[in-house]
């Protein structure tokens, strides 16, 4: 298998193209701008230790640009004026003191008198000071001279110096609140030893760690960091001028940009053994056009379970899950998740289902149970990155195509029969001699389940090679051998074999074989394991229990939110449950069709759900949207035909609609053989069918579309070509039968002689 060529990954390229550890995609270098084919799949957000490049790639008239990674262009931030504290406070609330253990609260004001700046502890006697041990003017390791405290940190003052070696380059030292703080000391050495060697582009560079010798007392260490003159999120987002600097109020884009930047820097610490721990919208800095993720004093080692945890409660997940199982990736990730939270408060409103998707994200990050969070920052961060996708397209219109990384592709329209050219059965299987209204029914759902893209085999199991070796019509044999074969008991082998029945209809064998898999995955990981979900869904359908199938697919959204194959299946659940007219299958339709015109399948159950409202012109316009280069191109030319000229729910097409499919039908290409000669003469049969049974009494007036098709209007002329029609058809028949009836129809619909 191909090696990802990511920094400090060390996973493997998939089928897919994407990678099976960091998660995302292999490209071979190429010269084309993505915007060049739609077929081209855009390159996935930043990952870890990988520059921002912020080059735009397209950009929607006053909303922004994209970079080349599918993330917003960040507006430009300058570094603000000033920004000095004049007169340094001690903390609100106080501290604990930390010597020795002690867990005393210092520095809280009694009988209305203000906190102590500095004092002894109560309980041990230990002294402490929240006064800055450095003065402005003060010269630190012989070149950096302070110009002034920036900000109090969680675990010291932050001053601004200038390196004086270095014509005045702006750094930042930071200190410890209080040198006789035990537990502040042990921490300042941690981040010494474990932070001067993290070098990314979105995470502050420490350069040195240097020593000060005050006046009196012991030495103090200081963290020498990078100057980034910017204004941390909290600041940017609670600012009067916060619309001046994002042209408007902030937009989730904006929201998601900075998640997946801030994902990348944690998954370049996670991979290197270190969790974040106090991730928060104070802690990131928008400089320029670029975020930095600063105060990395909370930075500890994984699997660290002696020293004490840094981080802000409001943020962090519930303190009695820190104290029983400290602190893990998830819990990393669920900071950013309330992080992400706290930031899209104040954004404008999203439309269509982007903000559902984005708050089925910041669910998962956040989710009580951590088994049921996101496994790594790289997972998350392709998660927001197709929401997203999701809100560019829906908001601005945009044409957004990638191929799922956990899907595979279908080639299904699930048109329903909407873009098929009528059977003679159309004719000869009905009882009366007037034609049918259009079915703007939903697909059956067994075919939905047949229909329905595949998930991707997980890469970590074993089975996964293995099995693309076998064919997919033919599951006995691998359950043959899967009692003597070690490498097939495994549960991807079992979803397969669940799946191969199903396709066979065996429905009972594909039970067992989920059933299976969830016992090889044990009962707790299987409960909050999407492919689980997701395969009971499909074998809910081909029962056509949609209900039940819903929930399931419910589930699989709730764990992906931005994948767009659950959404399909949903809309289909929806659709079948009769919700066109609330709005909520046209909302999953449509943050399908939106990305890319790829999935007729989402086009399809947006024409129907327009028809079920009664809306041909809106149906039309979607149909019109489905791509020359797309397969189902001609199904969808020929839907429209047939929208324009039904009878929809007892009504007749207008004359506007009758011209329109005049227009239309000579444009389709059905007239490349003797097969296709046959599928013209039975749609323009339909057309001729229903125009003559939808004259009105009076005539359809002077518009009416007069030509070969249909005539001048005149009911006689229309009877004389549709009986012309039927006899064609008649031609096609394959039985005696159908003969018999399609010439009665002719008969039937002939004009009356005149002697």
């Amino acid at each position: 298998m191909t090696s990802c060529i990511r920094p400090g990954c060390a996973g493997h390229i998939m089928g897919t193209g994407y990678c099976d550890t960091c998660g995302h995609r292999h490209l071979e270098p190429r010269a084309e701008s993505r915007t060049e084919s739609r077929s081209e799949s855009p390159p996935p957000p930043p990952g870890p230790g990988e520059p921002p490049g912020p080059q735009p790639t397209h950009a929607v008239a006053g909303v922004g640009e994209l970079d080349q990674h599918g993330l917003v262009l960040l507006p430009d931030v300058p570094a603000p004026e000033g920004g000095l504290v004049e007169d340094p406070r001690p903390p609100t609330g106080g501290r604990r003191c930390g010597a020795n253990g002690c867990t005393m609260i210092v520095g809280i004001g009694y009988g209305g008198q203000p906190a102590p700046a500095k004092g002894r502890c109560p309980r041990c006697g230990t002294p402490y000071s929240f006064l800055p041990l450095l003065d402005k003017g003060d010269l630190v390791a012989g070149h950096y001279r302070i110009l002034g405290c920036l900000a109090r940190g969680g675990l010291g003052w932050i001053h601004l110096a200038e390196d004086t070696s270095a014509d005045g380059h702006r750094v930042v030292l930071k200190g410890l609140i209080d040198v006789h703080d035990a537990l502040a000391r042990r921490n300042a050495v941690e981040e010494r030893r474990s932070l001067t060697g993290l070098h990314h582009p979105d995470i502050v560079r420490i350069i040195t760690y240097v020593e000060h010798q005050a006046p009196a007392g012991p030495p103090t260490g200081y963290l020498v960091m990078d100057y980034i003159g910017g204004r941390s999120l909290q600041q940017l987002f609670d600012a009067d001028d916060a619309e001046r600097v994002f042209q408007g109020r902030p937009r989730l884009d904006h929201v998601l940009t900075y998640g997946c930047k801030i994902l990348g820097a944690l998954q370049y610490m996670h991979e290197r053994g270190l969790l974040y721990c106090d991730m928060k919208p104070a802690n990131v800095i928008h400089f320029g056009r670029a975020i930095k993720v600063i105060d990395l004093g909370a930075v500890r080692a994984t699997g660290d379970r002696g020293s004490a945890y840094v981080y802000t409660a409001s943020f962090a997940p519930p303190k009695e899950e820190v104290d029983s199982r400290g602190w893990h990736v998830d819990s990393d990730l669920y900071t950013v998740g309330m992080t992400l939270q706290a930031l899209a408060r104040g954004t404008e409103a999203a439309r269509g289902l982007a903000p559902d998707s984005f708050r089925l994200l910041i669910d998962r990050a956040t989710h009580a149970e951590p088994r049921a969070r996101f496994r790594s920052a790289a997972e998350m961060s392709r998660q927001l990155w197709e929401v997203l996708r999701e809100f560019r397209s829906l908001q601005f219109g945009e044409q957004l195509p990638e191929s799922s990384t956990r899907f595979r592709a279908t080639e299904a329209s699930l048109d329903a029969g909407l873009g098929a050219i009528p059977s003679l059965g159309h004719w000869t299987g009905r009882p009366g001699e007037h034609p049918a209204g259009l079915d703007v029914s939903p697909p059956a759902a067994a075919e939905v389940a047949g229909a329905l893209p595949e998930p991707v085999p997980d890469p970590d199991d074993g089975a996964a090679l293995l099995l693309d070796t076998f064919p997919p019509d033919a599951p006995d044999r691998v359950a043959r051998q899967w009692p003597r074969e070690s490498r097939l008991g495994t549960p991807e082998t079992a979803l397969w074999l669940c799946r191969a029945y199903l396709r066979k209809g065996a429905q009972g064998e594909a039970q067992s074989w989920l059933a299976e898999a969830e016992t090889l995955l044990g009962e707790r990981a299987a409960a909050y394991d999407w492919r689980i979900a997701w395969h009971r869904g499909v074998l809910h359908l081909s029962k056509a229990e949609v209900r039940r199938a819903g929930s399931c697919f419910e589930a699989v959204y709730r764990a992906l939110p931005g994948e767009y194959v659950p959404k399909l299946a949903l809309g289909y659940c929806a659709e079948h449950a009769g919700e066109q007219r609330t709005g909520r299958a046209m909302r999953f339709y449509e943050a399908v069709w939106a990305r890319d015109f790829a999935h007729t399948a989402a086009a399809f159950g947006l024409a129907r759900g327009h028809l079920a409202t009664g809306d041909r012109d809106a149906a039309v316009r979607v149909l019109d949207d489905v791509p020359a280069t797309s397969r189902h191109y001609d199904a969808a030319r020929i839907a429209a035909v047939r929208v324009r000229a039904g009878v929809l729910h007892g009504r007749a097409p207008s004359v506007a609609d009758l011209r329109d499919a005049d227009h239309r039908l000579p444009e389709l290409h059905l007239d490349g053989g003797a097969a296709d000669g046959e599928s013209r003469a039975r749609l323009v049969a339909e057309v001729r069918e229903n125009v003559l049974h939808c004259r009105p009494k009076s005539g359809w007036g002077p518009e009416f579309p007069t030509g070969d098709l249909l005539g001048a209007g005149a009911e006689d002329a229309l009877r004389t070509l549709l009986e012309q029609s039927f006899r064609q058809l008649a031609a096609q028949a394959r039985t005696a039968g159908e003969h018999g009836r399609l010439l009665d129809l002719a008969h039937a619909v002939r004009p009356m002689s005149r002697f």
